[in-house]
């Protein structure tokens, strides 16, 4: 290959690599946030099912824990559908609540707070 196509491959290449998403297992990595075209209500009573008789570990956005801040509606219920979602998605679970969430291929973990990932 030419020292000029090389100049010209290589920065493509690694813009590529960059900008996709890391695979696990063949598949793209999924994490499961609120929709920001949710409303409030739709984001707490999903919330409120995932934090309660659907089983998922809410202990991470109680107060003076690591996802706690920033303490809104939003952020609180991305961390309560991934977890959720997390857990129970190689049992047929959905990222949707009733059109509220989403699934992304950003990680949305930050700082110290770690939304979870199981391939």
């Amino acid at each position: 290959m030419s020292p000029f196509l090389i100049k010209i491959l290589l920065p493509i290449l690694l813009l590529v690599v960059v900008i996709l998403p890391h695979k696990s297992n063949g598949e793209f990595e999924q994490w499961c946030i609120a929709d920001i075209q949710a409303t409030d209500a739709e984001l707490q009573a999903a919330i409120d099912y995932t934090c309660g008789e659907g089983g998922a570990d809410c202990s991470m956005i109680q107060d003076n824990q690591p996802c706690y801040y920033p303490n809104t509606l939003k952020d609180h219920a991305s961390y309560a559908f991934n977890a959720y979602y997390q857990k129970f998605k190689h049992n047929g679970a959905s990222c949707y609540f009733n059109s509220a969430a989403i699934t992304t291929e950003k990680d949305p973990s930050y700082g110290s707070c770690h939304y979870d990932y199981t391939p």
